[in-house]
């Protein structure tokens, strides 16, 4: 959990600072409404979401197949290739959720 916190703190951190820089005049604010920004906000936090699971999964994925492979290593062909497979599959989920992500912005 504090490993948690000393990502998210930061995180949210540079979000909140990057607010005040981003903002708009008043009749351009107007003619788009408020809503727009939790429509752009909405799918930028999603991608960023699935950017870190897709990390995570992929970390989680690698450190265990180079232990497998250290205790055995007569069998690290295949747990390399296992391996391979399954952060390719990640990937690939990753990239739909960004399309999802990008379609929900416009």
């Amino acid at each position: 959990m504090n490993r948690f916190l000393k990502i998210a703190l930061p995180m949210i951190a540079i979000v909140l600072l990057a607010t005040p820089a981003m903002a708009q005049d008043a009749t351009t604010a107007a003619a788009v409404g408020r809503s727009a920004f939790a429509i752009y906000f909405g799918g930028a936090f999603g991608a960023g979401l699935v950017i870190l699971g897709a990390g995570y999964g992929i970390g989680k994925i690698g450190s265990a197949a180079v232990e497998s492979m250290a205790r055995q290593p007569e069998v690290a062909g295949n747990i390399q290739t296992a391996m391979i497979i399954a952060a390719a599959l990640i990937e690939g989920a990753t990239f739909f959720a960004l399309i999802v992500c990008m379609l929900f912005n416009n």
